[in-house]
C-alpha cells in the first residue's frame, strides 16, 4: 500500500541523517503517511514500530482509515503519549521532530519528556510530497475541474453591481455545489483599484463597470487542493488596464510553454518576469511566479527568483504572473500544472482570453 511505501521512505531518510525516530505533528504529513484525516493526530515512526496517535473522538475513523501503523488512542494532548511510545519504536540516534509545525513551547514540553533532546528537522516528509503519484494528480485534476465549473456558474449570473463579498460567497456556494469538500483557501475577489492588492479581502463595495476584476479560487477534493486565478473585465477597459492584461497573458503563456522537469525554479520564474519587464512593468510584478500545491495550498517548491529547487516530473505547481498598478487596478492569471519531462499538463481550463462579464 502506498502509505507503507511512504513510511519506508521516511525511515530511509532518518537512517541517512542518523536519527532514531520521527515524531510527525504536521497534520498534512500525518495524512500523507498514514491516511488518517482528523484535527488531532501524531505519527511516530521508527525502525522498530510505526504508530498513529489520536484521541477518542477519532478512534473509529482512525482505525478505518489508517494504513501501515498501529492506532493508539491517547489523551487530547498527544505529546506525552508520543514521548511514551518513542522507546519502543526508536532505533539508535536522536528523535527527530518537525521544526516547522512545533511551537517553541511544545518543543520544550516534549524535550522535558524525552531522555535526550529531540532534533528539529525540516523537509523529511515535505520532500516526498513534492512529487505526486497518479492518485494525487487525479484528485487535483478533479479539484481544478470543480473550480472551473464554479467560476463559470457565478460569472454566468453577472457581477457588475454586486459586491466583492457577495461574489466571493457565491463562489463558496458554487464550489460546494460542484463537489468540493471545501474551498482550498478564502476566495479573493478584487475589483478596480483593489485588484492592485494581490491578497485583497473582498469588501462591501459594488463592482463597477469598465474595470478589471481578479478572482482567485480553489477547491479541495479527496484532501487535495486546486488553485486558479482569472481576471475578467466588466466592460470596455481604459487603455492601460487592457495593456497590462495582454502583457500578463503573454507572460503566463510563455511560462506555460517553457515549464518542464529539469529546469530550475528561478529559471521558470525568469521566463514570465522577462516578458513583463520588457513591457515596462517589472516593478509591478512583486511576487513569485508560483508555488507547489497538494494536500496544502502552498507547498514546496517555490517558483520565484530566489528559488533553488530543480523542478521534477510529477510536481504540481502554479504559474501565476501578475501586474499590479496602485490606484488603478491589477491582473493575475493562474493555472495549476503538473510538470513532465516534455512540458506540463494544465489542470485549469477556464478561458483566459479577456472576457467581458456584465
Amino acid at each position: 500500500m502506498k502509505e507503507e511505501g511512504r513510511q519506508d521512505a521516511v525511515l530511509e531518510a532518518l537512517a541517512e541523517r542518523g536519527l532514531g525516530a520521527l515524531i510527525v505533528t504536521d497534520l498534512a504529513n500525518v495524512r500523507y503517511l498514514t491516511g488518517y484525516v482528523g484535527s488531532n493526530g501524531v505519527a511516530v515512526l521508527g525502525p522498530r514500530g510505526r504508530s498513529l496517535l489520536t484521541d477518542s473522538r477519532y478512534a473509529v475513523a482512525a482505525r478505518a482509515a489508517a494504513r501501515g501503523v498501529d492506532v493508539v488512542i491517547g489523551r487530547r494532548d498527544l505529546l506525552g503519549d508520543a514521548a511514551a511510545l518513542v522507546p519502543s519504536v526508536a532505533g539508535e540516534g536522536a528523535v527527530g521532530v518537525e521544526a516547522e509545525s512545533l511551537t517553541v513551547a511544545r518543543y520544550r514540553r516534549l524535550e522535558a519528556m524525552l531522555d535526550a533532546p529531540p532534533e528539529p528537522t525540516t523537509g523529511i516528509v515535505e520532500t516526498l510530497r513534492e512529487v505526486k503519484d497518479a492518485d494525487e494528480i487525479e484528485a487535483m485534476r478533479e479539484a481544478a475541474a470543480v473550480a472551473d465549473r464554479a467560476l463559470a456558474a457565478v460569472l454566468g449570473r453577472g457581477i457588475v453591481g454586486r459586491t466583492e463579498r457577495d461574489v466571493a460567497l457565491a463562489i463558496y456556494g458554487a464550489l460546494l455545489d460542484e463537489g468540493a469538500e471545501r474551498p482550498s483557501f478564502e476566495t479573493i475577489v478584487a475589483a478596480g483599484p483593489n485588484g492592485a492588492r494581490p491578497h485583497a479581502v473582498p469588501g462591501p463595495e459594488p463592482i463597477a463597470p469598465n474595470t478589471l476584476v481578479t478572482i482567485d479560487l480553489g477547491a479541495v477534493v479527496h484532501g487535495y487542493c486546486s488553485d486558479m486565478t482569472r481576471t475578467v473585465a466588466t466592460g470596455p477597459l481604459p487603455p492601460r488596464l487592457a495593456e497590462i492584461y495582454a502583457v500578463c497573458l503573454r507572460a503566463q503563456q510563455a511560462a506555460l510553454d517553457a515549464a518542464r522537469a529539469g529546469m530550475g525554479a528561478a529559471e521558470l520564474d525568469a521566463v514570465a518576469r522577462a516578458v513583463i519587464g520588457d513591457a515596462g512593468y517589472a516593478d509591478a510584478f512583486g511576487h513569485g511566479l508560483g508555488h507547489g500545491v497538494g494536500l496544502a495550498i502552498h507547498e514546496a517548491p517555490g517558483v520565484r527568483p530566489e528559488g533553488t529547487a530543480t523542478l521534477r516530473a510529477g510536481m504540481a505547481v502554479t504559474i501565476e504572473p501578475g501586474i499590479y498598478l496602485e490606484g488603478e487596478g491589477g491582473v493575475r492569471i493562474e493555472d495549476l500544472v503538473i510538470l513532465g519531462d516534455e512540458g506540463c499538463d494544465i489542470l485549469s481550463h477556464a478561458p483566459k482570453e479577456l472576457t467581458i462579464v456584465d
